[in-house]
């Protein structure tokens, strides 16, 4: 098969060093098989609308990087598969995330959302902010989600940064004062006697890992019962078919056998083999490979969820008719 003839995915990374290259070998050890190929994607600048070369394009670093955010949404209007959906990915924040999931028939943590500490320059107070109702009760608030102790975190965060478990309503004002332009919930701590974080694929693989935050780590196998596992698997899909996401961890606090959804909105997992072990990574590299050809072999595109990607398309297909008529 010439090169040209075929299907393309491409991975857009970070300083990550363990995942990249064992995926792209995964993958482009079957291509004469599959016809897909796999490989780095290389930009420098971005035209309006320009056509893609991709398929399918993995994006593990767009959240630090705002222009990938920005190139990735002119590939999702082409018809490419992004993984994750940059609109989605954009758009979700910890408070939705637990509303929604309540919505669904899953246990969350109760949460609130504060406004925010500071605000940009230009923003009065008693001019710009007549909606807020001040002072805030913030024994109330805590009262709201069951009294101390407490998290407060950043509804926009991941990796762990700007999370504080407060004991204290004075630890709580402390962190709250210095968390800046940040918006924070503030979230019921769940005292967990178990907790797993689950990969999942294509929004159909789960990898129910236990893991020990405390600690970083990930058990070789989990020892949950099965009904457990069971609730932990279903809620897992569940959760990744609400947000759309393809790639993605979902953790779970368990307390008296229930496993409360505490973070599931990592949508640039770790994949790291240190940190994973060899066990769960390799089922990674290999499940993401499947998945990710299955997506370039098909014709599903980011796009297919809105409606001006539907227009899209539909414009594409009129000007192709067209053409042939005219050709």
């Amino acid at each position: 098969m010439a090169s040209k003839d075929l299907i393309k995915i491409g991975l857009l990374v970070g300083r990550e060093w363990s995942f990249p290259p064992a995926f792209i070998e995964e993958v482009n050890k079957r291509t004469a098989k599959t016809g897909v190929t796999a490989d780095y994607v290389k930009i420098s600048g971005t035209m309006m609308d320009e056509p893609s070369e991709y398929r399918v394009i993995i994006d593990r670093i767009s959240h630090e990087v705002p222009y990938y955010r920005t190139y990735l949404k002119n590939e999702a209007l082409q018809g490419v598969k992004v993984v994750n959906d940059p609109f989605m990915w954009t758009a979700d924040d910890k408070f939705f995330g637990a509303s929604l999931i309540t919505k669904i028939g899953l246990a969350s943590p109760r949460t609130v959302a504060l406004p925010n500490k500071d605000y940009v320059p230009g923003i009065v107070h008693n001019e710009s902010l007549r909606n807020l109702s001040y002072p805030l009760d913030w024994h109330e608030l805590v009262e709201s989600v069951g009294g101390f102790p407490v998290v407060l975190k950043d509804a926009h965060g991941g990796g762990w940064r700007d999370v504080y478990v407060c004991r204290t309503i004075e630890e709580l004002w402390h962190h709250y004062n210095h968390s800046g332009l940040l918006t924070m919930i503030i979230q019921e701590f769940i005292e967990w006697d178990s907790y797993a974080r689950c990969m999942c694929l294509a929004q159909k693989e789960v990898r129910v890992m236990q893991y020990d935050p405390t600690r970083r780590y990930y058990h070789p196998e989990p020892s949950f019962d099965k009904p457990l596992f069971d609730k932990i698997y279903e809620a897992t899909l569940a959760i990744n078919k609400a947000f759309g996401y393809d790639m993605n961890t979902s953790e779970f606090a368990v307390r008296d056998g229930i496993p409360y959804a505490i973070d599931f909105m990592n949508p640039a997992p770790d994949m790291d083999v240190n940190s994973l072990g060899r066990n769960h990574f390799e089922w990674i590299v290999q499940t993401m490979a499947d998945t990710m050809i299955a997506l370039a072999q098909g014709n599903e595109g980011t796009r297919d969820r809105y409606d001006w990607g539907k227009l899209a398309k539909t414009a594409e297909k009129s000007a192709k008719t067209s053409r042939k008529k005219n050709a």
